[in-house]
């Protein structure tokens, strides 16, 4: 820690009230891929930020004095971040950083909003922010030049001291001041209110799912510093995605000139403008089925919620009226009380399931609701085989709200006039076996799927829970090649998203898909209910999941020829959380005891090969043999 030799209790004219500002929380992108939010850390007492250029060859002494700096104040809290000033794209932000050794997060302000929102306007500038009370406290250089001259560390060090300090501010390295060009204020009725009516109306209208409808400019100008708020965190639009990975159907994101004029537009004060005002010409949603009148409508038993508690999964079963064959093209789940339902899924089967077989409603798989996907049309050529007669089955996930409701839940099938070429099918990776630690702010945990065939990927979706905070999806091809397909950095349990892209993508034979979480068990977490508490797999939402959905085809299968075996898919899924070290062979040392104990000498035959571990078919023959001894 740093010792002054000359406190007082008056601020240094050099602190001039010019350089004291408020400072508004973010959240941007790091040179990684990954969130950080400004304002995180709930006891973090100051937070350095510094400009980065990666033209500027100055700033190397300077981020390595950075990160002593982080490395001297770590135990207080003390949070350091790099914010781009030039507009560099991330590959080049990763590149650069790491060719000047700098392992500090370097935040891509894509959009250009939010370094000039900061005053940052060349790389080696830092600033000190109160992160109690959100106020800038010092603006200037790393290193100090002389003894009298107070720097970014003598700062943090007067701030955690609760003293202020007289002297001389340190001037930045000399880089180049980066000219932001400044964003023109748009026109509300031009490109505003288009971009809302794109990007928003959809669930902010009369009769959508949105808290309040954007009917009207009145209503944008009173809610224009929320609107603000929300945009500059990532909370909204709902749409998680990386921009950067993947391209997708119905992209729901803002881009980065969108965003950047939304924000100028609100920071010029939300101007009415001239012409006329487009949301009013927004028609209200009044219609009960967004995709026209079903082909058969089923309803859900109805359920009473309790106004409190924990409402353990309820799994109803509705008979399929049908005596014919029929083939699902699209689907749409409306709640009864969209308050109090969390999500469904649902599926279907030739005959209800025994009470312990819950997880029945994914082996012919249709749709999920949750917020945000109400709707679910199957990819074009496919579509999912539901046979005459059988059930439909359902996983109903309820969250009390403080007021006792009931619900009756429906669900509009519509089906395809004929066949479609194949069968859509679904698979989720999924690992029951996750333990996160108490307290812990970034815990991975990890499975995968192989597929056995060649195979077309049609959309994927990332579930957890409160804890959840960020998801990936990889490729693992046989070639030894890898790709992460979908990124979802900001992770938000209250809005679970099909992530479908614009050009499906093929998969050879053995290619493995890995899910990977991130969760975020610590007090820094503001949905997290317990993080006191170690936490296991479960159902309920103050438990967590790591579960990942993927829809996809087979390549030689067709509608009047399947080749899907539920048995290898099941037998995949369980390969994919016990091989804890992912090499495609399951090892007795990574399986369950009780299974390892089971086996016992028919490891001999199980083991065909003789490598010591089992592949893909030798576990088949393994799941065959037990599920034979231990019957239906």
């Amino acid at each position: 820690m740093r010792v002054f030799a000359n406190l007082t209790a008056a601020v240094a004219a050099a602190f001039s009230l010019s350089a004291v500002a408020t400072v508004d929380n973010f959240v941007l992108l790091d040179q990684h891929g990954k969130a950080q939010e400004l304002f995180y850390h709930k006891e973090a007492p100051a937070i350095v930020l510094m400009g980065y250029d990666a033209q500027c060859a100055a700033l190397a002494s300077s981020a390595t004095e950075l990160a002593a700096l982080q490395q001297e104040y770590a135990e207080d809290g003390v949070q350091v971040m790099l914010v781009d000033v030039a507009g560099a794209d991330r590959a080049t932000l990763a590149g650069s950083a790491k060719a000047q050794g700098i392992d500090l997060p370097v935040l891509q302000d894509s959009a250009g909003v939010i370094a000039p929102s900061l005053g940052l306007e060349a790389g080696g500038e830092v600033m000190v922010i109160d992160a109690r009370a959100r106020e800038v406290v010092f603006r200037g250089g790393i290193s100090a030049a002389s003894s009298a001259s107070i720097d970014a560390g003598d700062a943090v060090a007067a701030l955690l001291s609760g003293v202020d300090v007289t002297g001389d501010i340190t001037a930045p390295v000399d880089c180049p001041t980066v000219a932001q060009a400044p964003v023109d204020v748009p026109d509300y009725t031009d490109t505003i209110a288009p971009m809302l009516v794109d990007n928003c109306v959809a669930c902010h209208r009369e009769g959508g799912i949105g808290p309040w409808a954007m009917s009207e400019y009145r209503m944008i100008q009173g809610f224009a510093p929320m609107i603000r708020e929300v945009v500059r965190t990532k909370r909204m639009p709902p749409w998680h995605a990386d921009p950067e990975i993947g391209h997708w159907q119905g992209d729901a994101g803002l881009g980065d000139e969108e965003t950047a004029q939304l924000l100028a537009w609100i920071e010029a004060g939300a101007p009415r403008g001239e012409g006329a005002d487009p949301l009013k010409a927004v028609e209200p949603l009044s219609a009960e089925w967004p995709l026209g009148e079903p082909d058969l409508v089923l309803e859900v038993q109805p359920y009473d919620i309790p106004a409190t508690g924990i409402v353990d999964y309820q799994f109803p079963v509705v008979q399929n009226p049908l005596d014919r064959d029929a083939w699902v093209r699209a689907a749409t789940i409306i709640p009864g009380d969209s308050k109090v339902v969390h999500h469904v899924l649902m599926g279907s089967a030739d005959e209800p399931p025994a009470d312990s077989d819950r997880e029945s409603v994914f082996q012919n798989y249709i749709m999920g609701y949750a917020p945000g996907n109400e709707s679910a049309f199957m990819p074009e050529g496919t579509g999912v085989f539901v046979p005459e007669g059988g059930v439909y089955l359902f996983q109903m996930h309820y969250t009390p709200y403080g007021k006792a409701t009931t619900d009756v839940t429906k669900v509009g099938l519509y089906f395809a006039d004929e066949p479609p070429a194949n069968y859509l099918r679904q698979q989720v990776v999924l690992n029951p076996r996750i333990n996160i630690p108490a307290g812990a702010p970034a815990h991975e945990e990890s499975a995968y799927f192989t597929f056995w065939e060649d195979a077309t990927v049609y959309s994927l979706v990332p579930h957890s829970h409160y804890r959840g905070r960020s998801s990936t999806f990889e490729m693992v091809y046989p070639d030894g090649r890898t790709e992460v397909v979908l990124s979802v950095p900001n992770y938000d349990f209250n809005w679970q998203r099909t992530y479908e892209f614009e050009q499906p993508i093929d998969v050879p034979a053995g290619t493995q898909i890995i899910h990977r979480t991130v969760y975020d068990n610590s007090a820094n977490n503001p949905a997290n209910p317990a993080p006191e508490e170690a936490v296991r797999w479960g159902l309920q939402s103050a438990e967590e999941m790591l579960y990942g959905s993927v829809s996809y085809s087979w390549k030689r299968e067709s509608s009047d020829a399947p080749i899907h075996s539920n048995l290898t898919a099941d037998t995949a899924q369980w390969m994919g959380f016990m091989d804890s070290n992912m090499d495609g062979e399951v090892a007795k040392a990574e399986m369950p005891s009780r299974l390892r104990d089971s086996i016992g000498w028919r490891w001999w035959f199980l083991d065909a090969d003789k490598n010591g571990t089992l592949n893909l078919p030798e576990m088949e023959a393994l799941v065959k043999r037990l599920s034979e001894q231990t019957g239906p």
